[in-house]
């Protein structure tokens, strides 16, 4: 927090409701870029792949939804984000990685619903692909730091 500026009640809200929108907008052009890792990059059709991202994307968002809840019920204060923001921000990350890796494994390796491509890095132990993972570390984060941000603006 800057200078004297004291936080209103309604910040917790205002911060919820851009994250949500950057995580959406992050995660959507997140899912774009690591498309070509995946193999319906080269097996499908354009609109399959387009399908395809606006799923994941729409996903995402549920994810983002779900993993940021957890996190303010679990470690959050009602004064957040001007309090607690470091222990939320943290339990996100471990929420939304921890179900990446789960999520992953079980769709690439269980049900084989999705593969990778030879590009995708992988963790040699769990196969989890590391763009998937990374972007549960990268998005989140800076969504809720521009979030934050933009309360005290």
């Amino acid at each position: 927090m800057s200078g004297n500026a004291a936080p209103r009640a309604r910040d917790w809200l205002v911060a919820l409701r851009r994250y949500l929108v950057v995580a959406a907008s992050g995660n959507l052009v997140w899912e774009t870029a690591q498309a070509p890792l995946y193999t319906l990059w080269r097996t499908g059709a354009p609109r399959e792949i387009a399908e395809a991202i606006l799923h994941c994307a729409l996903g995402d968002v549920a994810i983002a939804a779900v993993t940021i809840l957890a996190a303010l019920v679990l470690v959050g204060s009602s004064a957040w984000p001007n309090d607690r923001f470091g222990a939320v921000l943290a339990a996100t990350l471990v929420f939304a990685t921890g179900y990446t890796v789960y999520s992953e494994y079980v769709n690439t390796v269980v049900q084989h619903s999705w593969s990778y491509t030879s590009w995708m890095p992988t963790l040699p132990w769990l196969g989890t692909g590391l763009a998937p993972l990374a972007q549960w570390m990268v998005v989140p984060a800076f969504a809720l730091v521009s979030a934050r941000r933009r309360v005290y603006q």
